[in-house]
C-alpha cells in the first residue's frame, strides 16, 4: 500500500518538477538539455511548465542548443519572457561554472606547454566569446606553468597588444618562456595578417630579453591554430 501511495503521489507531480524524479530514479545522464536546464531554472511562467520554458529559451539562442545558450548576455536572457534578473544570472553562473570545470583538472598538471591541451582547457571559455580576448600564459625554465593574465579584451590587432605589458609581467612573474592564447569569435581559427604582425612582434620583443614565445594558439569554434605546429615560429 505505502508503494502504491508513493507511486500515485509521484504520478501527481507537476510536470515542470518530473526531472527530478527521473534524476533519481535512472540517473542525471537521462536528462535531456531542457530537463537539466528546468532544474536550475526551478519553476516556469503562469502558462507553462519549467521544462517548457527551458526548451524555449533554448530554442531562443543562437544556435538553439546548450552551446548557444552560453553565447547569450545579460539583456539576451531577460529579454525572454519568464527569464527574470534572477533565472539570467544563474544561467550565466552555469555557463561560467562549466567553462571553470573543464579547465580545472589542466590547473593541476605541471607541466602545460601541448597545443592540443592549451586549446581544451580555454576552448570552453573562449570559443563563446562575441569579442576576442588575447591571453599570455607564463613559464619557468623547466616549463612550469606560472599563471596567466588577460592582456586585451576587443578586436585584436598589432596596436592593441602591447609587448611592453607582456613582459613586464612576465619578468614580475621570473617567467623565461611565454604563450599567447587568443580566441577569434567567428569559429575559423585561421591566423589573419594582424595575427601574424602580433606574434613576430612579441617573438623580436622577447629574444631581446631572453624570453622566449613559445606559441601562439589560436582557439575557434571546437578547433584550434598553433603557430608552432604550423612552423610560423
Amino acid at each position: 500500500m505505502e508503494y502504491l501511495a508513493e507511486k500515485r503521489k509521484m504520478k501527481e507531480l507537476p510536470e515542470s518538477e518530473r526531472p527530478y524524479e527521473k534524476c533519481e530514479q535512472n540517473g542525471v545522464q537521462t536528462l535531456s538539455d531542457a530537463e537539466l536546464l528546468a532544474v536550475i531554472l526551478q519553476t516556469g511562467t503562469r502558462n507553462e511548465t519549467a521544462v517548457e520554458l527551458a526548451t524555449r529559451v533554448l530554442a531562443q539562442s543562437k544556435e538553439q542548443n546548450l552551446a548557444g545558450l552560453a553565447r547569450m548576455s545579460y539583456p539576451e536572457l531577460v529579454r525572454i519572457h519568464g527569464i527574470g534578473r534572477v533565472k539570467a544570472i544563474k544561467l550565466l553562473c552555469i555557463a561560467e561554472l562549466s567553462g571553470r570545470l573543464s579547465r580545472t583538472s589542466f590547473r593541476k598538471k605541471p607541466v602545460f606547454t601541448e597545443p592540443a591541451a592549451i586549446a581544451e582547457y580555454y576552448m570552453q571559455s573562449l570559443r563563446f566569446l562575441e569579442v576576442e580576448q588575447v591571453h599570455v600564459l607564463f613559464f619557468n625554465t623547466r616549463c612550469i606553468f606560472l599563471g596567466e593574465k588577460l592582456i586585451t579584451t576587443g578586436t585584436v590587432n598589432s596596436s592593441l597588444v602591447s609587448p611592453r605589458e607582456i613582459f613586464i609581467e612576465a619578468v614580475r612573474r621570473e617567467a623565461v618562456n611565454i604563450i599567447l592564447v587568443h580566441n577569434h569569435p567567428s569559429g575559423d581559427p585561421n591566423a589573419s595578417k594582424d595575427d601574424m604582425a602580433i606574434t613576430s612582434r612579441i617573438a623580436q620583443a622577447g629574444r631581446l630579453l631572453d624570453i622566449h614565445l613559445m606559441d601562439h594558439i589560436i582557439i575557434g569554434d571546437n578547433q584550434y591554430l598553433s603557430f608552432r605546429e604550423k612552423g610560423y615560429l
